[in-house]
């Protein structure tokens, strides 16, 4: 059975879901209205599912509507940030995009 909510813990930085029994997790730091995305877990039974993208995307999101800049330091992430930097870039820290090899959203 799949649990389709993602916990947050502001405290620790850490998003969770559970999934048929296993914990998920996201990781992150904060410095000054940055996060930064240090780790993605998902347990060898449940990988493959699109999880550690939920993850990912959840976090973006909280990002967001906090109004942080985004960088990762987790290959996932970085990936992730890669892929669907249509739909996140205007998140993505100037440092992060240098590494990402992409241009950051900057405003006018």
């Amino acid at each position: 059975m799949i649990d389709d909510t993602v916990e947050h813990d502001e405290h620790a930085r850490r998003l969770t879901r559970i999934v048929d029994g296993q914990r998920c997790v996201l990781d992150y730091s904060l410095d000054h209205e940055v996060m930064t995305i240090v780790r993605t877990y998902v347990p060898p039974p449940v990988e493959g599912r699109g999880i550690a993208a939920e993850l990912t995307r959840a976090a973006l999101q909280f990002a967001r509507r906090r109004h942080w800049r985004v960088r990762a330091t987790c290959s996932y992430a970085v990936a992730y940030l890669r892929k669907h930097q249509h739909q996140f870039g205007d998140l993505i820290a100037a440092v992060c995009a240098f590494a990402l090899a992409i241009h950051p959203w900057m405003p006018p």
